[in-house]
Formats: structure tokens, sequence, C-alpha cells
């Protein structure tokens, strides 16, 4: 142990000087300290080792009157030692005139105690060359007159502590006073133990056969103590200073030693550390590199202690963070390490509380590969070396519960890599995070109070797939660019109510590093983005959409995740949350790493995810990205580029278990919640139960719905072409409903379809500014008809003919009653609110989306007029007609066939009407069938059908 300087204690106040000289330790001793002691000092401790004392032994060459003497010396110099007790003092007289002897002193009865005090010394010191360092030791004396703690029953304040000397531990002198262990001489005070150890009786020798006759039993020296220093050794000095120590609070804190409570300290740059407890005040011994400790005179650990830490210019008053259990128990432990805990968030991450009565934030972080962590901050200017973890055990989670820190506090963990190198990582389950492009993790605890009980009550009604369901899509930092999530609150469930939409989608809610895209590189899985507010701030925006009968889905990304050297990627220094197969761990098309479905700890981290969102949040849905990334080994994959499963197939076995056990859990614990799967293949069973098997082998992945990207590419196709070629496109618009029942479908007009250069939805469509408008207005009326649930992207509900930007969001403007084609954009965003409500009203339209007899075909097949019509029914039988003419000609006196018990038809929707900009073709009277069979049915009616319109008819 490097040897430290001397304490700047109570002697060189007093005014006291010393002379030192080398002790054989290294330690500096006084020579002549005891001079002011006078009669008050003890005898003098002597020291030796068995074997010199058995080579030495003077005591056989004394004969009884130069005993008599030296016991006659000692007996008059101890008389008047307070607290003395003279009959246990005879071993230490006859020691002395034996070290005299070994020396070749001269025997001088009369001789002061200071001057045999000195000569034991030197053969202390000669017979301690001879011996190894293991058999070193130490003399050393107590000071009875600067006793600074009595053994009263309530302790005191402590002038003085129990120091280690600068070489290692105290030695008890043998054959000394049953008073505890040996306190150093350093020149300062020191406090007698309350509890006193005895020393170990000699087993005698000497006796009435000893030579030199009979006379009293002289004690055998004794075997040596095991000595004790309180100073941190060098091995737990070393892991705690290069933060690879997996157990501080085992060092750290307060613990049971010889002689009392042994307190210890780590505060780096720290003048002085005080223990406080109770009435008891103790300054604990400096130990350089920023260590602190002493043993202090009390009977047990207290209960509570506090720390004063001086540091230049300020005082810290605080618990010791080492002085706490565990924050997170064994059940969390069993249940992370069977990646079982749904609630993970409740055992992992920052988590201000009131532990052992005492108020502050518990850190836990699961690092298995990690040597050591520790926590770095604002609160401890982002210098971890002071605040190392301890590890618990095989499951790999580290803790610490840190007093005083609250809500608000920045974090991160210092992390220890397998090599030895260091990283600082920001929470993987942070609650809440700084605002990029700043990446600290953020203490937070919710304060928000719900007001959505009634929603809440009534979402689980009704099934989403057997439910209205029209989404609108908005990404929420550009929707109305500068507002903040409770300015949103007070905007956005008014215009979604007005436009009739029965959920929002919103885009990024998680963490993400940058701002101009759809949040799909997360590296805050449990945090909305501070972009726009807190997390409370985003709870109280869906507060208000619940409140205004709106439901929330948002995007959630468990496909990948970015590299960011401060996020997951080799989050403990190897492969963690990614796969360790470099083929399976790079994602090729993004840049990004694909997560290790089959590490339970993993899967856990995600499922948990998915319940912490929609039970914290209380968010109504999750539209899951990327499905199909994660079933294919050979996704974006050349041959040879992947690893076949364990059959020799190409599905990713890991990530169906993970999808089923997601939504299988999902569904079990949040009543009337809904996952959507954006999957672009033909995998079956997105939507089937997960306990079903299919033709395939495996279960259903459990989703609720899943996008129908088929009909988005293909109807947009058929859209995009001129009317003159539309024909010879016409199965493009019917391939969809070959398919249609094989899952439950949501017919998506998402973001992906309107940047990059795809263009808005209207300027998809072909013709003039009249036609693009007419072309869209009818795409929405056949898409609402259609079988299957509706989602449209914010700016396409009123004809935006630029692409989206991040820079400026939707083009408001073009809704301005100033600007002169403002009527045109209006017109647009009137018939999606019109949608919307006839769509809620009309039973036929979604009760039975997902039943093959909710729908039929009227005609399918009039390519050359470019005309669908199909009838909707809802469970009771009533039927919905809806008519499409996406020719940009009238088609007069157009017959269709229709069923025979309905007696009139009555137009309840005309794309074409002048409110929406159309051309005002109606047909304002009810329509009554005719006898004529047409299209295989018995009746038929006659329809003026107006240029690029969708019609709806419902029972007059």
């Amino acid at each position: 142990m490097t040897p430290r300087p001397p304490s700047d204690d109570s002697t060189q106040k007093k005014g006291a000087t010393t002379n030192e000289h080398e002790h054989p330790s290294g330690a500096a001793v006084p020579k002549q300290a005891a001079k002011k002691a006078g009669a008050k000092k003890t005898p003098a401790k002597k020291t030796a080792a068995k074997k010199t004392a058995a080579k030495k032994t003077a005591a056989k060459k004394t004969d009884a009157k130069k005993t008599a003497a030296a016991k006659k010396a000692v007996a008059k110099k101890t008389a008047g030692a307070q607290g003395a007790v003279a009959a246990k003092k005879t071993a230490a007289p006859a020691k002395a005139a034996a070290a005299e002897q070994a020396t070749g002193a001269t025997e001088q009865p009369a001789k002061k105690a200071v001057a045999k005090k000195s000569a034991a010394r030197k053969t202390t010191k000669k017979a301690a060359a001879k011996k190894t360092a293991a058999k070193k030791t130490a003399a050393g004396k107590v000071a009875a007159e600067e006793v600074g703690v009595t053994t009263a029953e309530k302790p005191v304040a402590v002038t003085g502590v129990l120091p280690p000397t600068a070489s290692g531990p105290a030695i008890p002198e043998q054959g000394g006073p049953a008073s505890g262990p040996a306190i150093p001489e350093q020149g300062t005070p020191a406090a007698e133990p309350v509890a006193r150890i005895p020393e170990p009786r000699a087993e005698g020798t000497g006796g009435a056969g000893a030579a030199g006759g009979p006379g009293p039993e002289a004690p055998r020296i004794p075997e040596p103590r095991t000595p004790f220093s309180p100073a941190v050794d060098g091995g737990d000095r070393e892991r705690l200073l290069h933060g690879t120590h997996h157990d501080p609070h085992s060092v750290l804190g307060a613990h049971p030693a010889p002689g009392g409570v042994v307190f210890r300290a780590f505060r780096p740059y720290a003048l002085g550390v005080t223990v406080v407890a109770d009435e008891l005040r103790a300054e604990l011994h400096d130990d350089g590199d920023g260590f602190f400790s002493a043993v202090l005179p009390l009977a047990a650990v207290p209960e509570a202690y506090r720390l004063l830490i001086a540091y230049e210019g300020t005082v810290q008053d605080t618990e010791d963070a080492y002085r706490f259990l565990p924050t997170i128990g064994e059940f969390d432990l069993h249940l992370i390490g069977e990646g079982r805990h749904e609630q993970l968030w409740e055992a992992l991450g920052a988590r201000p509380m009131v532990h052992q009565g005492v108020r502050g934030t518990a850190f836990t972080v699961w690092a298995p590969n990690a040597r050591g962590v520790r926590l770095a901050g604002t609160f401890n200017f982002w210098d971890g070396t002071g605040f190392p973890m301890r590890s618990l055990g095989s499951s790999g989670v580290w803790e610490l519960f840190v007093p005083s820190i609250d809500e608000g506090e920045l974090y991160k963990f210092e992390i220890v890599r397998p090599d030895g190198t260091t990283t600082l990582r920001a929470d993987p389950m942070a609650r809440r995070t700084e605002a990029p492009p700043n990446t600290s993790s953020v203490v937070h605890a919710s304060h928000h109070e719900w007001g959505d009980e009634e929603w809440l009550a009534h979402r689980a009604d009704r099934p989403a797939h057997e439910a209205p369901f029209s989404v609108y899509e908005v990404h929420l930092p550009s929707w109305r660019p500068g507002l903040t999530y409770r300015q949103l609150a007070e905007q956005l469930p008014a215009y979604v109510k007005e436009l009739g939409f029965t959920h929002v989608e919103l885009m990024p809610v998680a963490e993400h590093p940058f701002g101009g895209s759809w949040g799909y590189q997360v590296t805050g899985f449990y945090a909305p983005t501070a972009r726009l507010g807190t997390p409370d701030d985003f709870k109280y925006l869906i507060d208000a959409l619940h409140r205004a009968g709106i439901g929330v889905i948002m995007d959630w990304v468990p496909a990948h995740f970015p590299k960011d050297d401060w996020a997951l990627a080799e989050f403990d220094g190897r492969p963690l949350y990614e796969h360790e197969d470099p083929l399976r761990a790079a994602h090729p098309d993004w840049g990004t790493l694909v997560f290790d479905y089959g590490r339970r700890e993993v899967r856990n981290f995600l499922v948990a995810n998915a319940v912490y969102w929609c039970e914290e949040f209380h968010i109504d849905g999750l539209r899951v990205d990327a499905v199909a990334s994660m079933l294919y080994l050979d996704y974006s994959r050349e041959p040879g580029q992947w690893t076949p499963n364990e059959h020799g197939g190409r599905e990713n076995l890991d990530a169906v278990a993970f999808l089923q056990e997601m939504n299988a859990t999902l569904y079990r614990r949040v009543p009337g919640v809904v996952t959507i799967a954006e999957e672009s293949t033909a995998w079956d069973g997105v939507t089937r139960a997960t306990h079903h098997i299919g033709p395939g082998g495996f279960g259903g992945l459990g989703f609720g719905l899943k996008w129908n990207m088929g009909w988005m590419h293909d109807s947009l196709g058929y859209m995009s072409k001129d009317p003159v070629h539309r024909k010879y496109h016409h199965n493009e618009m019917t391939f969809s409903m070959v398919y249609a029942y094989s899952e439950n479908y949501v017919l998506p007009i998402s973001h992906d379809e309107v940047v990059h250069g795809k263009r808005s939805l209207v300027s998809k469509m072909p013709g003039d500014w009249w036609q693009q408008r007419a072309n869209h207005r009818a795409y929405l009326g056949f898409m609402w008809a259609h079988p299957g649930k509706q989602l449209l992207f914010m700016g396409q509900e009123f004809a935006q003919g630029a692409e989206w930007s991040e820079g400026h969001g939707p083009d408001w403007w073009l809704l301005d009653p100033a600007y002169g084609a403002e009527p045109d954009h209006r017109g647009v965003r009137d018939l999606v609110r019109d949608l919307n409500g006839l769509y809620r009203r009309t039973p036929a339209l979604w009760e039975l989306d997902t039943d093959p007899s909710g729908f039929s075909w009227v005609v399918g097949d009039a390519a050359e007029d470019n005309v669908l019509a199909f009838l909707r029914r809802g469970s009771d039988g009533s039927p919905l007609l809806a008519v499409s003419n996406f020719s940009p000609v009238v088609r007069h006196e157009y017959r269709l066939g229709v069923p025979d018990d309905v007696p009139a038809w009555q137009e309840v929707l005309n794309t074409d009407a002048a409110e929406y900009g159309g051309t005002d073709v109606r047909t304002p009277h009810p329509v009554k069938p005719e006898a004529q069979p047409w299209h295989g049915r018995p009746a038929s009616i006659r329809l003026t059908l107006p240029p690029l319109t969708a019609l709806w008819l419902r029972p007059a």
C-alpha cells in the first residue's frame, strides 16, 4: 500500500513536537512521546515474535531480584494510570527486562520507562530485520488523557478515530492490557473502542519448576493476532479506482470490525469526510486517492448515518449510497433471467423512490459482459469514479441506489468492457432523454393524472377488425411545426374529430437521433422523443385524444436499431442486443443492427416495451414496422450472406417466436389493444391466432391487423395510368379481392407513398388539375368502400400537391380562404369528413370486413368502361352499393344488377358533388329496381355515372 502523508491532526494544533525515526514497517514512530504522559501513560507495549523470544530467552538469566525490581518499577509507574488493572500488567515488565538483557543493556531498575521503550524498539527492529515481512509488527501506545470517546452508553462527538498506519494495519502489543486492538502512534488522539477485545492469554510456563526457583507464574509470549486495518486493501483499492469492482458495497459503507464499526468512503476530490450518526461525529482518515476510513467505537452498524463531504468551497451532506440494500428483489432477477419480466421498466432503469426511508433514485442496468459499471451524471460532474455499481450475480444486472438524486438529473452508465476500455452509454430503459442532439438519459417519474376512464372502459367493447377503424397518420413534429405535445393537445384532437377519423397513428414517438425522419432508428425505446416535451406532456396529448373519442396508435420498431456508440450497439463491449453472428446482426438495407430475438433477455426487453407503451401511456395500438425484415433470414441478402435455420429454411424462427410472444402477452394484458403488422410478403397467418397452426407448420403471428401493401401498390399503379390505358390494368383494382380474407387488412395510403420522389397522392393522378382532384376524390371513395380499414397520411386529406417535408409539414396555407384555389382543397377535405361520417354510421362498411359474406361483386370485369361495382353488407344483411367510374366521361343510364328485396336505392355519397369541387352530376331521387335481371341478379337499376367518381347508394 502506498504510504500516505501524515494527517493534519490535533498533535500539531497542540504545539507538540515529535522526533521521528523510520519504523521497520515504513511508518514514522515518535521516540519521546511518553515524556509528557508521565505517570498517566500505560506501560510500554513490547512486541517480539515467538521464535525470537525462544532464542533470546532472557528470562532464564534473570534472577529473582532483577525480576522483582522490574515488577516494582512497573507497579510504581502504573499506579497512577487511569482505568489500569495492575494485576494484569506483570507480563509487560518481564518482557521489558528480557529485551534489555538480550540487547546488552545494563540493568537499571530505576531507569525511566521511556528508555526501556526505546531499547525495546531497537530490539524489535533487529528482530524484524531477521524475519519475513509478514511477521513485522509495530509498537503502539494509548494516551489515556487524549481518549476522545468513553465507553458511555450513548456515543458522543469523536475528535479522533482509528486510522490505519501508513504501512498497513496496527498490531496489538503482546502482554499489554486487554483493552482492544492497538492504536498506531501518529501523534493524533485515538478513540478507545466501546467493545474491548481481550488479548489471548498465554498458557502457563515458568511456574514453580521454572529456572530461578519458585515464584509467580511467568506467562508465555502469545502468538500475534491477525492485524486489522480500516483502509481499503490493495486489491479492492485498485478495482475501485479502475471501475472493475463487482461488489463495492462489501468494501465501502459501514461494516462490523474489531474494535467497533469500520466506515469507508470513496470520494475522489474530497478534502475530508465526516460520519454523523445521532450524537456521533467523527472525521474519517484520508487514505489517499479519494479513500477515507476509520474504525469508530460503536457496538453495531448504525441503522442510519450521514456523510459530510468537504470539497473546496462547499460541504455536501448526504446519506451513504453504500449502506443500502438492493432495490431489486430476487423475484425480479429470476424473471429477468427467465426473460419473463412483463413489467421490466419497474425493475430496470432509473426509478425515483423512497428506499429504507430515504428519498433517492435506484439505477439498474443489464450489462452481463461488463467488468464493472459506474454511474456518471450531472450530480458527480460526469465522473463516475466514486459511484461504482454492484453486480447482482448471474443475472447480469448492476445496481446502485443513490440518495438525494431526484427527477431531472442527467445520467449515463460508464461501462468497463471485457478488454478494459470504457464506454459511456445512455440507459436502454430510460423513461426520458435529453432533446437531440444531446444524448443523456434523464431521471423521470410520472405525475400525470389520467382523465380517460370512460374511453378505456369501452375500448374493448368491440374488436378492431369488427369495428369502424379509419386512421389519420401524423408525423407529430411537422404536423404543426413548433408545437409541443401540450399545444398539439389543443389542436390535433379537434381537427381529427372534425374529420371523423376513429384513430390517429403517431410517428415518431420513441426517441431517435435524426429529427427529419420517421423515427425508425430508435435509441430510446422507453422514452417519448424529447423534442416536443416530457413524457407527461405526451401523456397529456394522448389523454386529450381519448377524451375526444379518438384512439391512439404508435409506430413501434422492434426490427432493428442504429449503431450509435452511446446507445445499444455492443452495449457492454460485446454483441448484446444484436446477434453475435455478423451475418445476422447487420441489416444490409439500413446500416443498422438486428435484434437477437433468440436471447431471452433481449426478447424480454422488446415484449416489455410493447406492454410499457400500452399500459403506461394508454396507447391503443402498435403498428409494427418492417415485420418482413424480421421474418426472413435472407431478407435483402444474397446467397452466401445468410445461414439457414435448423430445418434448412429461410424463416427466422427466433423472430417468429418473439412476435408470437409479444402479441399474446399484449392481448392478454391490455384489453382492447390492437397490433398492426407492416408485412409486405405472403407470410401465412400474420393475423391468425398464435395457437392455430397453419399449412406451413407455424402458428399464427397473432397480430390484429395487417397493412395490405399489395392493394396499395396495385391500386396506386392503376390510378397513375391515363384513363385511356386503365382498361389494360383493370385487374389491379380487382386482384385484392382474391386474397382479401386471408388476413385482417388495413388499406394504407401512408407516409412511405408521399416522399422521396413518389409524389403526394393527388400528384400521382394523371390529367389536368381538375382531373387530378377528381381522380383523388374517386380513389378515396373506392378505398373507404373496399373491405378493410383505412389509413391516410396527413396532408392527403386536402389534396396537398407537394411531397411531405419535415421542415414545414403540410401546406396549411392551401386552406386559407385568401388563397384563390382554396375551395379545391377544402372540397377534398370536406369529402374526407363525409366519408368518415358515413363510414361510422354504416355497419355494412366495417362489420364484416374479415368475413366473405360481407362482400359481393356486382360488376368486376367492365374493363372497357373503367367501372367497378360491388355490394357490402352488415351482419344484419343491410346492404350498401358502391360504384366507381374511373373514366373521365359521363355514363348515362348505366345498368347494374341489384338484389330484388330492396324497394329503392338512395344516393348517399357522390364524389362529383359541387361541394367537393366536382361537376355536380347527381341522382337526387331514389332509384327503383327494375325486374330485368342483370349481372346475374334478379333485378337491376339504371344510374348516371359522373366522370371520375365514386357513388354510394343504400336502401331508401
